[in-house]
């Protein structure tokens, strides 16, 4: 089982702080099985939410991308450059996580970050599902987002892959926060 263990990243953004819904998120990924190995809160700076949403050429494509079609579907073409698009998100996005105090947590377990992924749901809570966190606990859409110009406020943020996981748990946890230890039920479980 060990091979399939990974760390993953989890952030209750300050909306889902504000509400009073960390203690849900927490324990629905602790009825999936998860371990919590890290858990803090954090006021991010202009730094840490650079470094957590940094402008790789990848990340500049898939955002400039998405965008577009989304404006595709309401007749509009876009004319900025695709960096011109994604800066603009950026700087919502990093503008969004600085505005008040976020939950920080590593979760462990086979699959975590799929596993993850899947208790939190599609940033556009319009297409998350009932059951997952954002289906259950936001109405915001892109199209709310985009006429009052800001991200989606999705109350929760999760790793996306391996890569990601492991830069952002090394971006807002120092090695001494992330706790091993033995979750006894994982007997039972795995």
């Amino acid at each position: 089982m060990q091979e399939f263990v990974e760390k993953t990243f989890i952030a209750v953004k300050h909306d889902g702080v504000q509400r009073g819904l960390v203690g849900e998120i927490i324990k629905r990924f602790e009825q999936r099985g998860l371990k919590l190995a890290g858990i803090k809160m954090v006021q991010a700076d202009e730094e840490l939410a650079a470094n957590h949403y940094q402008m790789t050429p990848e990340w500049i494509k898939k955002n400039a991308t998405n965008t577009r079609k989304a404006w595709q579907k309401k007749g509009v073409v876009l004319k900025e450059t695709d960096e011109q698009l994604a800066g603009k998100v950026n700087s919502w996005l990093k503008t969004y996580i600085m505005e008040g105090p976020v939950v920080a947590m590593v979760w462990e377990g086979p699959h975590a970050i799929e596993i993850g992924r899947k208790l939190v749901g599609p940033a556009n809570a319009r297409e998350a599902p009932v059951g997952t966190i954002r289906g259950d606990f936001t109405v915001d859409s892109y199209e709310i987002a985009d006429k009052k110009q800001r991200p989606v406020r999705n109350i929760v943020h999760a790793s996306g892959n391996t890569e990601e996981a492991d830069n952002e748990i090394s971006l807002w946890f120092k090695p001494s926060e992330i706790h091993d230890w033995k979750r006894e039920d994982w007997k039972i479980i795995h």
